[in-house]
């Protein structure tokens, strides 16, 4: 069988370090915002080349605690695209503000940074890019929009760990990056994590406060914050596998190579990567007219595929009373035909020639 991610695989390739530093852990009593945070939020800041880590227990809050913490809320607008993971969108929500969509580009499913500036109104106060898939939006524009119109940029870099756009590793050039460390990231924990990273000092220390009850300090609450900590335990897993991740990226890359390679050329649409831009290949995803009957042939042969995403975030049925956007021709076009096959850094030669031959197969 081949699998769409084998994480069995992954523990299997670092299991003794793992299992070490692990036990250090358990051995030491100290599970909740000790020095394995502390020593990961470092590791991982300087692996990013950013000022500052403030690890949280998931993606979806790190992406709420980065709108909280630039006072965003009721009244306010952050555009964003539809064509993502719920929760994108649903932190949006949470902070009390409206999201305002912006339909993507039909080659690399980010952000279709012309679409952008006709949807800036008075309201607006943020622009929440998506590094779908692994590959970075463009940021050069986004980033003149920002000084243009005084906004702020939040990046969702939580599918994209190591991605780069013009050498620069997403994440760091807005003024929040936030990551999700689900177990089938590129970078994941064994259970849920996430993550905003910043260059700004203030915005660092109040995202500790509200990932913390709000707590300036034991029992000072200073704001109306939430328990959103990483554990000690995912810490030593994430740090342990920050070691890889470069190593792993280039064997998902090489993966994604040959994909492409051995895909025909005709009858689906494969993965690109813009001009300076690395992708970083989180999913490999295609497109094809005829979706459902090259899902059950994958399935027949016993290859997992999946989905990402079938509906999209607007016409989800929490969202409908948020959207006065209209449509979103492209986002709804692809959400018909996108096909993500299995890719993972254990994969082999034989695997994606079985998975390729089969999707050629299922066109003739």
């Amino acid at each position: 069988m081949v699998l769409l991610v084998d994480l069995q695989k992954e523990y299997q390739s670092i299991s003794e370090e793992l299992n070490y530093n692990l036990h250090k852990v358990l051995s030491s009593g100290v599970y909740v915002l000790g020095k394995e945070v502390q020593k990961f939020e470092e590791a991982f800041s300087e692996y990013l080349d950013v000022n500052h880590t403030v690890s949280v227990n998931s993606g979806s809050d790190a992406l709420f605690l980065a709108i909280k913490s630039l006072g965003i809320g009721s009244g306010h607008e952050v555009i964003t695209v539809s064509h993502t993971f719920n929760s994108t969108v649903d932190a949006i929500v949470r902070s009390g503000a409206k999201p305002v969509f912006v339909d993507i580009d039909p080659e690399t499913y980010c952000i279709d940074v012309d679409k952008i500036q006709e949807k800036i109104t008075s309201q607006t106060r943020a622009i929440l890019p998506v590094h779908l898939y692994g590959h970075p939006a463009e940021m050069d524009r986004i980033m003149e929009l920002k000084e243009e119109y005084h906004l702020h940029i939040i990046e969702d870099a939580c599918q994209a760990h190591g991605a780069e756009y013009k050498d620069e590793k997403v994440g760091t050039i807005g003024d929040l990056g936030c990551f999700s460390f689900y177990p089938t990231k590129n970078l994941g924990a064994y259970g849920d994590g996430g993550a905003i990273v910043t260059n700004n000092l203030e915005i660092m220390e109040k995202l500790t406060w509200l990932r913390n009850y709000g707590q300036s300090q034991k029992y000072h609450h200073d704001f109306l914050g939430i328990n959103s900590r990483l554990d000690e335990l995912q810490a030593s897993i994430l740090r342990t596998k920050l070691n890889y991740l470069d190593q792993w990226i280039e064997c998902r890359r090489k993966i994604a190579n040959l994909y492409t390679e051995l895909l025909p050329d005709s009858g689906f649409s494969t993965p690109v990567e813009r001009p300076s831009c690395k992708h970083v290949y989180h999913l490999y995803v295609i497109r094809s007219k005829n979706r459902e009957n090259l899902k059950k042939e994958l399935k027949k042969h016993q290859i997992e595929s999946q989905i990402h995403y079938p509906i999209p975030v607007h016409q989800q049925k929490p969202y409908l009373q948020v959207n006065d956007n209209g449509q979103l021709p492209v986002t709804e076009k692809i959400s018909q035909e996108i096909l993500s096959l299995p890719l993972h850094p254990w994969m082999n030669y034989e695997d994606v020639s079985q998975v390729t031959d089969c999707v050629r197969d299922s066109d003739d």
